[in-house]
C-alpha cells in the first residue's frame, strides 16, 4: 500500500510543482511514470505502452484538419457571413456568439473559439450589451463546443474512459454540455439583460451595426471544398454513431485532410503549425502516469470512497467539484486526462452510472473555465473595450467561477447521476 500511496502523491506533486514552475505538464508527467513505474517493477515496455496512441491520432488528425479550415480563410468567411443574419437585432447577438464561439471550439480546438473574444466584445460595446452577458455568451459556446466528437474535450473525455473500459456515447456527451450551457446562457440573459443602446467607435464607420466588416470577403472554390469537407466529416461522424457504429474521428480527419491539402498544399504545410503538439504531450504525458497508476493497483484504493451506502454520490460530488476547482487555475484537457480514470473506482465499486458520471465531471471541469485565471477568462477580461469595465468583468467572473465550482457538481450530479442511477 504504500508504494500505492506515494505514486498518488507524486501524481499529484508533478500537476502543483509543473505548474508553479511552468514547465510542461505531461513532459514532468511521462519522466515521473517512467521512473515510477521502473522503481515499483512494472517492466519500461509495460510502461511506454501505456501511451495513447488511439487518441494522440485523434488529437493530431482533428487539429490538422481545421487547422485547413482556418489557414485558407473558410472559417474566417463563414462567421462573417453568419453575423450578417442578425444585422440590427440586439438582443439576438449573444446568442449568435453564442452559436459561432460553439461551431469553431468543435472544430479541433475549443480555445480556437476565442478568436470570437475581439469580436464579440467589441460588438457589445457598440450595441451597449452588458459586456458580462457577452462573456458569458462565448464562455458558454466555447465550453460546449468543445464536447463535440471532433473536438478536444470531447475527445480526450470519450477517448479516456472509452479506454478505460467505460462506455460513453460522445453524442451523448455533447448533447449533455450543450444542454448546460444552454442553460447557463438563459441564466446570464436573465441576469445582464440587453439593454440596446449603441456606442459609436472611432472606427464605427468601417463596421456594419452588428459589429461585422461590412465588406465581406468572396467565397473562392477553396472554400466552398473545404466547407463541405467539414460538413462531411460531421455527417460521417454522427451517421456512424447513430447506427452503433464507433467513428474512428481521427483517421477521417486524416483522410479529409490529406484530400485537402492536396487540393491546397500552402494551407496543408501551413495547417502543420496549428496541431497542437503541446496538448498531445500533455494528454500522453498523464494517461501514461494513470497507466502506472492503474498497474500497481493505486487506482484500486480509491475504490475505498464507495464503500458505503450513501458514499458513492458524496463521492461524485467531491471529484467533481475538485475537477472544476481545479481546472479555474489549470488545464482542463489536463484534469480531464488525470480524474476521468481516476473516477473508474465509483463506477466498479460504487454503483454508479459511469456515462452520466464521467459527463458530469467533464462539464463540470469546463464550466468554470471562464474564471479570470483561465485562459479563457483572461482573454475575455483582457478583450473588454472599456478599460473601466474590467475591474468589474474580473470581478464578476471570479464570482462566476467560484460559483460554478459548487453550484456545478451539485446540480450535474444531481441532476444527471441521480436519475441515471433510478433507470
Amino acid at each position: 500500500m504504500t508504494v500505492q500511496i506515494v505514486a498518488l502523491a507524486i501524481f499529484a506533486a508533478v500537476f502543483v510543482i509543473a505548474e508553479i514552475r511552468r514547465t510542461h505538464i505531461g513532459i514532468a508527467m511521462f519522466a515521473a511514470a517512467a521512473a515510477m513505474g521502473l522503481l515499483a517493477g512494472v517492466p519500461l515496455d509495460d510502461i511506454v505502452g501505456g501511451y495513447p496512441i488511439d487518441i494522440l491520432i485523434l488529437l493530431v488528425g482533428v487539429t490538422f484538419f481545421f487547422g485547413i479550415a482556418k489557414s485558407n480563410g473558410t472559417i474566417e468567411r463563414l462567421v462573417d457571413r453568419a453575423l450578417v443574419f442578425v444585422r440590427g437585432r440586439t438582443g439576438a447577438l449573444p446568442v449568435a456568439f453564442f452559436v459561432l464561439t460553439g461551431l469553431i471550439s468543435a472544430m479541433g480546438s475549443p480555445l480556437g473559439g476565442l478568436v470570437m473574444a475581439p469580436i464579440g466584445m467589441s460588438v457589445a460595446h457598440r450595441r451597449g450589451i452588458d459586456p458580462m452577458l457577452m462573456a458569458l455568451a462565448i464562455g458558454t459556446g466555447l465550453s460546449a463546443g468543445g464536447f463535440a466528437p471532433t473536438s478536444l474535450f470531447g475527445i480526450v473525455t470519450w477517448g479516456t474512459a472509452d479506454s478505460a473500459g467505460i462506455a460513453l456515447d460522445p453524442l451523448v456527451l455533447f448533447a449533455v454540455a450543450i444542454g448546460v450551457n444552454l442553460l447557463l446562457l438563459g441564466a446570464a440573459y436573465l441576469m445582464f439583460a440587453v439593454r440596446g443602446e449603441r456606442r459609436p467607435l472611432p472606427s464605427d464607420g468601417d463596421e456594419t451595426e452588428t459589429g461585422d466588416p461590412a465588406r465581406i470577403a468572396p467565397l473562392r472554390t477553396i472554400h466552398v471544398i473545404t466547407a463541405f469537407a467539414v460538413l462531411g466529416l460531421l455527417a460521417v461522424v454522427v451517421v456512424l454513431a447513430v447506427r452503433d457504429s464507433r467513428p474512428d474521428v481521427g483517421v477521417l480527419a486524416f483522410g479529409f485532410g490529406a484530400v485537402l491539402a492536396l487540393i491546397d498544399p500552402e494551407s496543408g504545410r501551413t495547417a502543420l503549425k496549428e496541431i497542437d503538439w503541446s496538448t498531445v504531450l500533455l494528454v500522453g504525458g498523464i494517461i501514461t502516469y494513470v497507466g502506472v497508476l492503474q498497474k500497481i493497483g493505486a487506482v484500486d484504493l480509491l475504490g475505498d470512497l464507495a464503500s458505503g451506502p450513501s458514499a458513492p454520490i458524496f463521492a461524485a460530488l467531491v471529484i467533481c467539484a475538485v475537477s472544476g476547482l481545479v481546472s479555474a487555475f489549470a488545464s482542463t484537457t489536463g484534469i480531464l486526462a488525470a480524474l476521468v480514470p481516476l473516477a473508474i473506482p465509483l463506477v466498479q465499486h460504487g454503483d454508479l452510472p459511469g456515462w452520466a458520471l464521467i459527463c458530469a465531471l467533464a462539464v463540470c471541469s469546463s464550466i468554470v473555465d471562464i474564471s479570470p485565471f483561465s485562459t479563457v477568462g483572461a482573454a475575455l477580461v483582457a478583450t473588454t473595450v472599456d478599460p473601466e469595465a474590467r475591474p468589474r468583468m474580473t470581478a464578476l467572473l471570479t464570482r462566476y467561477g467560484l460559483t460554478m465550482v459548487v453550484l456545478g457538481p451539485v446540480v450535474l450530479v444531481g441532476g444527471l447521476v441521480l436519475p441515471a442511477m433510478a433507470l
